[in-house]
């Protein structure tokens, strides 16, 4: 299930005024991301009409995406560069396998990129960050869905155990400490080398699953005794 964002309730649109679902606007963005990595894989470097043609979408849709086209251009090289090894991972993960484990390898393809690509990630966070505050129109979020589709599918197995409004929660919880800005925390701010932040994203990701867990048990047992 798509993670449900805070703020103005109005919802975005496409370039034709259409009021887009969540769901609607994540395949629409990765659509334009892929179309651009595929682009950029035969050697291209692309511009926005190509993009546009490319992903079957209007220029003004891909701004709607996206604040700037480098911002564009860098979420798609970091993806053609670190997105084979994490789709890989979470592929392995048995279907019926453990959450915790399936989750787990989540979190360390996550850790393991190169200094490339984690020279491109710190970019392309300060192109999203001085952006500015979006405009009621955008409304959407600026970078992370492949994240969070990668935790979704990791988290599969225990959706309907959980319910909407708890993996909703989680998928959210555990967006926050993997990913650039978890990996950003432990090197900048907690001075962590990069096994001792990878183990560190583990932790906190066993702390979000069991927390959730205990609290889903708890809920079940007071409707019981009612």
């Amino acid at each position: 299930m798509p993670v449900k964002h805070t703020g103005p309730k109005r919802a975005a649109a496409d370039a034709s005024g259409r009021t887009l679902r969540p769901a609607q606007r994540r395949r629409t963005r990765k659509a334009i991301v892929d179309a651009t990595m595929a682009l950029i894989s035969r050697g291209m470097t692309p511009s926005v009409a190509d993009v546009a043609a490319a992903a079957d979408v209007s220029r003004r849709t891909i701004y709607l995406y996206f604040e700037t086209f480098d911002q564009l251009l860098l979420d798609a090289t970091v993806g053609a560069l670190s997105q084979a090894s994490v789709d890989r991972a979470v592929e392995a993960s048995p279907s019926g396998g453990r959450v915790e484990d399936r989750v787990e390898r989540l979190v360390r393809a996550l850790h393991h990129v190169s200094p490339e690509v984690e020279r491109l990630g710190r970019a392309l966070i300060r192109l999203t960050v001085e952006a500015g505050p979006d405009s009621a129109e955008r409304k959407l979020p600026r970078r992370g869905y492949r994240r969070v589709e990668w935790i979704e599918t990791a988290l599969a197995p225990w959706r309907d155990q959980l319910g909407d409004a708890r993996t909703r929660r989680l998928v959210a919880a555990l967006a926050m400490v993997v990913g650039w800005e978890a990996l950003i925390v432990q090197r900048d701010v907690c001075g962590l080398s990069a096994s001792e932040g990878e183990e560190l994203s583990v932790w906190a990701a066993r702390a979000l699953l069991n927390a959730t867990l205990q609290d889903t048990r708890a809920t079940r047992k007071t409707r019981r005794r009612r």
